[in-house]
């Protein structure tokens, strides 16, 4: 397909929305979370239904397929290929009508799942499919692929939820889908125009008694709660002119799963269903064999369970190197082949108990598993992240080999399972492949991916070759090749196995009627090209080996870091579900602000730069820049692509093509700045905070004319040290415990008051503190790409701190963004001689916080010691400590007085993110970001209320945005001290 500049010019004048066809978006759009890329001839987000009418007529016109898009989150190539793609996440987003009464919601495609289930809480309600994406899938691609979920079981897919769609046709105009009377459908089949044209097709295609027949002996097992193959005209079969049964004909049943090839949604209206009961538990078995939970399964069914899931030990296995799932795997004994997950809910606890020692006692009594934990209350949450986590912890495999999406989405009655399974695995095994198993068991699905290198041209061939023999192994027991993630570009050519050549002929004629200028998803479903074509990678695609200063052995290099993402979209939740990644995409809602988005523009630029620099592409500098190297990413990806990391190492080497602007260059070397100030700290002060004098400075550096300037403590607490430490020491008994107190650049120039407070607290809780007059952290080289001068600071910090720090004497740091550099970067930024002593060094360094939390835990630290007046308080958490650490030791400390309160305002990165808020072009984001959560939370707070920061950056970052002052954790631990 081929477009001039000249039409593409018209058409973004013609629409209210966006519409972009520069280079780097469409790498952007070029991939999903499948293994499929084509770039696209533009990307477009409409504003309105209006827009997409006219995206429709200007298709058709210039015989041009369009796209529809929401997450992205596909796994076969749904919304990858050649046209425009039309992405409605950005605008088409609203909630647009509630009747709780009559139990139904009407949205825009764009809806995100989570977010609309949590508005509709108040109601007592729900959208009962629910993936493993929902925290950022949208209702429009739910209705494309016809998802289903973790519970499918009891709800079935969103097919059986969809009441009615409003959708524009291939010819512009636009049609309302939903129940039909028998008179009602008779009256459509009156129509002129292409309305009337779909409606007479289908009456002659299903009134045909040889087209009945073949479709009800060629198509998938009908007791399947997931079948997902080709059209679902079996399901239109049932309906009322055709079949004497209380069904309606809707032709919602076969938009559900057309991926987009049918029509364009803009309004789509769903059937609602009641909160489920909320005594629930998890019964999570473990099994020594796949066999042994294969079969276990069929037991759980009898006891009529809400859901259950399988996690095989290659799953299992990734989560112990995954930050935030390793904090998931509490309830696991051992090293399980496979776990069952089987879901209890009931009304009454008492029946909750009885059906988990039921099931438990019929487990024990048939000889399956070893292990049954019983899980409930908030810590089922954490099972079921631990689970959704599957597919994104399974791009952690190390090297090209990985488990790949190909027969990952077969569904068979779950009492063939153990059969299929068999089969399944002596096709594997012809082949020497390895496969993980995981997804909905309960209702015959497993997700089975078989490891293999798309780089490699031989596991190309087998890729095709799988596909096709599964395919035949899932039509011997009657299944589905599709159970939730659709056919795509992946399973499109299979169709016919599965159907029936003669059933897929009348699937063609549906498309054909439809859209007869294949203006709708062209290539999917129906004429795909060959599932082995317009792959990610390129066969005998050598990987370049590229000289980085950080450490990329533990992933092979950096371009297989950037390539661990795998398109599954976790970087795209919003502040309404939480969590920290990614603050820029919060704000703007913009796929380009994502860390996919970052990680496939480096991807494809490492992979295909033909410079000896690869990095030094302006292209890569423009995506990147507003990365707020929050470090969100490293713990809350899947697949741990950690986007700071591979910011700082491409900043380091476009600079040594292009420069360092002076503006890095300042704020990398601010310590050196304020060590000037600090020895006429009040006229640095007032000169910098003068809006007269600094302005013009401001303005020559590009600093947001807005943002104050953090002031200089009168004495740096190096100063203060040498005054005041041996004599607050020399207090305290000769078996005092002891720590090192790093002094870090940000408490020793502007926080000065932080640190004495904490060295005082220290003192008073019987603590010695000892110093070492160390350099700068270097974390403000890091954040500003200056990576061969942080690696000085950090080899200066290594070889002064290594022989000192002990489990008896640990290193203690303030600012968590300073202390935490020794355990996240130093081991990466160290050389070989220096590695194991920078690994030592990681494990026994700690925050202030967790120093203070672990002495509580031992006993030595208790409420005894601090006030027992009341107080509240409100914690802002820094977002790497969230990343690398945690924020409990600090909600531990500050709840050690007794009437002490503490809630954790639930905000991810503050917006400043270091010098990112300073700079003019990135203030405006940094403040939306803020206003995201933590200004209001602040705001709402009352005046008695202690606003609690750990990081220097956020309590300046509330400072400028709320006028309300934010104390370190340790001073308000300071002041509550008896």
């Amino acid at each position: 397909m081929t477009i001039s500049t000249k039409n593409l010019d018209e058409l973004r004048k013609n629409i209210k929305g966006d519409l972009f066809d520069d280079p780097t978006t469409l790498i952007l759009y070029s991939t999903d979370a499948s293994a499929y890329k084509e770039k696209p001839l533009a990307v477009i987000r409409p504003r309105d239904a209006s827009d997409i009418q006219k995206i429709i007529q200007f298709a058709s016109e210039n015989n041009i397929s369009i796209i529809p898009r929401t997450a992205g989150t596909s796994l076969a190539g749904q919304v990858v290929g050649n046209g425009i793609v039309v992405d409605v996440s950005k605008y088409m987003t609203n909630v647009l009508e509630v009747n709780p009464k009559e139990k139904w919601v009407r949205v825009q495609p764009g809806v995100v799942l989570d977010e609309l289930n949590s508005s509709l809480k108040k109601h007592g309600l729900f959208f009962a499919p629910e993936t493993s994406t929902s925290n950022r899938c949208m209702i429009g691609g739910m209705v494309g692929n016809n998802s289903c979920g973790a519970h499918s079981l009891i709800y079935g897919s969103t097919r059986d939820h969809l009441l009615e769609v409003k959708a524009f046709l291939s010819d512009g105009s636009e049609a309302i889908f939903k129940n039909l009377s028998k008179q009602e459908f008779e009256d459509k089949l009156k129509l002129n125009g292409l309305e009337g044209e779909i409606y007479q097709n289908i009456n002659s295609i299903l009134s045909d008694p040889e087209n009945q027949k073949k479709i009800k002996e060629e198509y998938p097992d009908s007791r399947l709660k997931r079948r997902n193959t080709g059209y679902a005209i079996d399901q239109l079969l049932l309906s009322e002119p055709f079949t004497e049964v209380p069904d309606a004909f809707n032709f919602c049943k076969i938009i559900a799963g057309s991926e987009g090839t049918l029509a364009f949604i803009t309004e789509i209206k769903l059937n609602l269903v009641p909160l489920p009961p909320q005594e629930k538990a998890l019964v999570c078995i473990h099994f020594n064999s796949l066999e042994e939970a294969l079969k276990a399964n069929l037991l759980a069914l009898k006891h009529k369970p809400q859901a259950i899931e399988l996690m095989d030990e290659v799953i299992l296995e990734c989560t112990k190197s995954n930050i935030e799932q390793r904090k998931n795997r509490f309830f696991l004994q051992g090293d399980p082949a496979a776990i069952l997950i089987v879901e209890f809910a009931f009304n009454s606890r008492k029946e909750l108990e009885e059906a988990g020692e039921s099931l438990i006692k019929d487990m024990k009594s048939n000889n399956f598993g070893y292990h049954y934990p019983v899980v409930s209350g908030n810590e089922i949450n954490r099972v079921w992240a631990l689970r959704k986590a599957g597919l994104g912890l399974l791009s952690n495999l190390p090297g090209d080999a990985k488990p790949v999406s190909v027969i990952e989405d077969t569904a068979v009655h779950p009492e063939y399972l153990p059969e299929y399974i068999e089969d399944f695995k002596q096709i594997l095994a012809k082949y020497k492949l390895e496969c993980v198993y995981h997804a909905h068991i309960a209702t015959g699905e497993l997700h089975l991916r078989p490891v293999l290198n798309l780089k490699d041209k031989n596991d190309l061939v087998l890729f095709r070759t799988i596909a096709g023999e599964i395919a035949h192994l899932v039509k011997k027991y009657n299944g589905s090749l599709s159970g939730e993630h659709g056919d795509g570009r992946l399973r499109g050519e299979f169709i016919p196995v599965i159907v029936g050549e003669h059933n897929f002929q009348l699937l063609k004629e549906i498309k054909k009627t439809w859209d007869p200028n294949n203006v709708f998803n062209q290539g999917k479903i129906i004429d795909t090209p060959r599932m082995d074509t317009f792959l990610r990678y390129d066969a005998e695609q050598e990987t370049r080996d590229i000289e980085t200063i950080f450490d990329f052995s533990a992933t092979q290099g950096i371009l297989r870091l950037a390539e661990k993402c795998n398109g599954s979209g976790d970087c795209r939740k919003s502040a309404l579900i939480g969590g920290t990644m990614c603050p820029s995409f919060m704000a703007t809602r913009d796929e380009n602000t994502t860390t996919r988005a970052r990680a496939n523009v480096l991807r494809e630029f490492l992979t295909h730069s033909s410079k000896k620099n690869p990095f030094d592409h302006k292209e890569i500098y423009n995506v990147l820049d507003l990365c707020l190297s929050c470090k969100g990413c490293k713990s809350e990806c899947p697949s741990g692509v950690d986007m700071a990391k591979l910011k700082a190492e491409f900043l380091q080497h476009y600079y040594d093509a292009n420069g360092i602007p002076l503006r890095s260059r300042l704020f990398a070397y601010i310590t050196y700045i304020n060590r000037l100030g600090a020895v006429w700290p009040w006229f640095f002060n007032w000169f910098t905070n003068n809006k007269f004098l600094f302005g013009w400075i401001k303005k020559l550096l590009g600093i947001a004319k807005k943002r104050s300037i953090p002031k200089l403590h009168r004495q740096t607490l190096n100063k203060w040290i040498s005054k005041n430490l041996d004599k607050l020491n020399n207090q305290l008994s000769s078996d005092a415990s002891s720590l090192y107190l790093f002094v870090d650049e940000f408490t020793n120039y502007n926080d000065s008051i932080t640190g004495i407070k904490a060295i005082q607290l220290l003192n008073k809780l019987g603590y010695r503190i000892l110093t070492k007059k160390s350099t700068e952290s270097g974390r403000t080289y890091i954040s500003k790409g200056l990576l061969r001068k942080a690696r000085q600071k950090a080899l200066r910090n290594i070889e002064c701190y290594t022989d000192i720090i002990t489990e008896q004497t640990p290193l203690v740091g303030i600012e968590p963004s300073a202390i935490l550099t020794f355990r996240d970067e130093y081991p990466d930024l160290a050389n070989e001689k220096l590695k194991d002593a920078a690994n030592r060094l990681a494990e026994l360094t700690m925050t202030f916080e967790e120093f203070i939390a672990g002495e509580i835990e031992k006993g030595k630290i208790t409420p005894d010691q601090f006030t027992d007046k009341k107080q509240k308080i409100k914690l802002h958490g820094h977002c790497q400590q969230k990343a690398v650490a945690s924020t409990l030791p600090t909600i531990k400390m500050l709840s050690i007085p007794a009437n002490y309160s503490v809630e954790e305002i639930k905000s991810g990165c503050c917006g400043m993110a270091g010098s990112f808020g300073y700079e003019k072009e990135h203030y405006d984001l940094s403040q939306k970001v803020g206003e995201l959560v933590l200004f209001p939370a602040v705001r709402e707070s009352n005046n008695d209320t202690l606003i609690a920061a750990p990081g220097t950056s956020c309590r300046h970052q509330i400072k400028d945005g709320t006028d309300r002052e934010a104390m370190h954790p340790i001073e308000i631990l300071f002041d509550a001290i008896i």
